[in-house]
């Protein structure tokens, strides 16, 4: 998912529904934080694009991926956020996994290093 390609297609909702202001009022978030976002100040985030989805019936696969219809009123829009939700909180898990396994493996060649400095 590229932050880049959604901002612009985020920039086309903002113009629809008349500024940044009128859209931060139709989806209940503050105005700073369409424009933080739109100004890439912050990341995308899944909280935006589940209210855009949900609030303003538009279609997930078009706001992420920027295909398919623009707008869909079909249940399977809730199901393909939950999934989406789903696989960034297990991609999150994994990624804290693979931190503490580099930290480990960090510390397991700190001490054969020092084990090897001392008997030589």
């Amino acid at each position: 998912m590229s932050d880049e390609a959604i901002v612009k297609r985020l920039k086309v909702i903002v113009k629809e529904h008349g500024g940044q202001l009128a859209l931060a009022h139709a989806i209940g978030v503050d105005q700073g934080f369409i424009s933080k976002v739109i100004n890439k100040k912050q990341d995308v985030s899944y909280y935006l694009i589940r209210k855009l989805c949900f609030q303003l019936k538009y279609s997930p696969e078009w706001l992420i991926l920027g295909t398919g219809e623009k707008k869909i009123n079909k249940p399977e829009s809730a199901k393909l956020i939950t999934e989406i939700q789903m696989m960034r909180t297990e991609l999150d898990i994994l990624h804290a996994r693979m931190r503490t396994y580099e930290i480990e493996l960090k510390e397991l060649r700190e001490q054969s290093l020092g084990g090897e400095q001392k008997a030589g």
